[in-house]
C-alpha cells in the first residue's frame, strides 16, 4: 500500500521529481506483483506532499503492466468526489485490469481539501451516506432518477461504462475511529478497513467489534463472517537490529508520529507497526485476529517519508519470500 507522498528523505536530503515519484510507484507495484503481493492499494490526495491526486489513472497504467495482482485504493474520497465520476472511473478500470479491481473509500482527515471542491467539511458524514447511496445505484440502475441535498439531480442517467459483467466493484470503507463507517459497512455488507497505525489496536478493536455486532443485526451473518481488513506498517531486514537502525531517521521524521510524543519502540508493541527481521513481522501479523477476529486482508505500508526508492524494493523481495509464505502456510494450516 502506498499512499503517495513527495517527501525530501531525512538520512540522504534528496527529494526526488514529482515526475520521478509518480513512476517509481508504478515500479513499485509491478515489482510487489513479480515478489507475490495480492493486492496494491494507492491512497488519493489532493494537498501537498502528496502527488496521488489521480488514484483511478495511476492503477490504470499499473493495470496494463501487471496481470495477477488487485488494484485497490486506500482510500478513495467519497466525500469530495462526485459519485458519477467514481462510477464511472472504476467501472472503466475493472475493464481494463478484467476485474482485478476493488476500492475503498473514506471520509478524508483533511478539513482544507473540502472547499476546494466545493464543499464544507462539517458535512462530511452526510456527504458520506448521500454519496455512496448514489454510488451503489449508479452501479445497480440504469434510466436513475435521483435528488439529494450535496449535487444537482439526475434524470434518466445511465453511468457508462456499466460494471464489468454487471458486478459492480467491491467495496471496503476506510476508517480510524467514526462508528458511522462501521454502521454503513455493516448495513451493506461491504467490507470494513482499519487504518491500524498510529493508535494502540485496542483503539481500532473497538470499532471492528461494532461492525462485526451491526453486520450480524443487519442479517448478513454471524459477526465473524463480517469482512475485516487491517493496515500495518512495517520495515524489514534479515535482522532486527539493521531494521531498527535504518528505520529510526524516518520514525523520527514522521509527521504523525512525531507528534504522539512516543518513541518507536512503544509504537511497535502497540501499534500495528513493526520493524524487525521476518520472523518479527509474521509474528505481529498473526496477532491482529486476536483484536480484529478473522481478516480477509493486511495491507503492508513501508512506502512512504522519502524512504529511497532502492530501499523499497528490498523490503518487498525480503517480504515476498520470506512473509508472504510463511503467513500464507500459518493461515492455511488455522483455518
Amino acid at each position: 500500500m502506498s499512499i503517495g507522498d513527495l517527501t525530501r528523505d531525512p538520512v540522504s536530503g534528496v527529494l526526488v521529481s514529482e515526475h520521478e515519484r509518480i513512476h517509481a510507484l508504478t515500479r513499485i507495484a509491478v515489482h510487489a506483483e513479480e515478489a507475490g503481493f495480492d493486492v496494491f492499494a494507492m491512497g488519493e490526495h489532493h494537498n501537498p506532499p502528496y502527488i496521488s491526486s489521480a488514484d483511478s489513472t495511476l492503477l490504470a497504467y499499473i493495470a496494463a503492466r501487471t496481470s495477477r495482482i488487485t488494484l485497490s485504493t486506500g482510500t478513495t474520497l467519497i466525500t469530495t468526489n462526485d459519485p458519477v465520476k467514481i462510477a464511472e472511473d472504476f467501472a472503466t478500470l475493472q475493464h481494463l485490469a478484467d476485474g482485478r479491481v476493488d476500492l475503498m473509500l473514506g471520509r478524508g482527515n483533511t478539513p482544507v481539501v473540502y472547499p476546494w471542491f466545493g464543499y464544507d467539511y462539517a458535512d462530511s458524514l452526510g456527504l458520506t451516506f448521500e454519496h455512496y447511496e448514489l454510488l451503489r445505484r449508479l452501479w445497480r440502475e440504469e434510466n436513475l432518477d435521483w435528488s439529494g441535498r450535496y449535487r444537482t439531480p439526475l434524470q434518466q442517467f445511465t453511468s457508462v461504462p456499466r460494471p464489468l459483467d454487471g458486478v459492480p466493484p467491491f467495496v471496503w470503507h476506510g476508517s480510524i475511529s467514526s462508528p458511522e463507517i462501521a454502521e454503513q459497512a455493516a448495513r451493506y455488507a461491504d467490507g470494513f478497513f482499519i487504518n491500524n497505525n498510529f493508535a494502540p489496536m485496542e483503539h481500532y478493536a473497538r470499532s471492528v467489534t461494532l461492525y462485526r455486532e451491526r453486520f450480524a443485526a443487519h442479517g448478513h451473518g454471524r459477526p465473524e463472517d463480517g469482512i475485516v481488513g487491517a493496515g500495518g506498517g512495517i520495515w524489514v531486514r534479515p535482522n532486527s537490529q539493521d531494521a531498527l537502525h535504518e528505520y529510526r531517521p524516518y520514525f523520527n521524521a514522521h509527521p504523525i508520529h512525531a507528534r504522539s510524543g512516543h518513541s518507536l519502540e512503544h509504537e511497535i508493541a502497540t501499534t500495528g507497526l513493526t520493524v524487525g527481521s521476518p520472523a518479527q513481522v509474521v509474528e505481529k501479523v498473526l496477532t491482529f485476529p486476536a483484536h480484529f477476529g478473522p481478516l480477509r486482508r493486511v495491507l503492508f505500508g513501508f512506502d512512504y517519508g522519502g524512504i529511497p526508492e532502492a530501499k523499497i524494493h528490498q523490503v518487498i523481495d525480503l517480504v515476498g519470500s520470506e512473509v508472504l509464505p510463511v503467513l500464507r502456510q500459518e493461515i492455511a494450516g488455522a483455518a
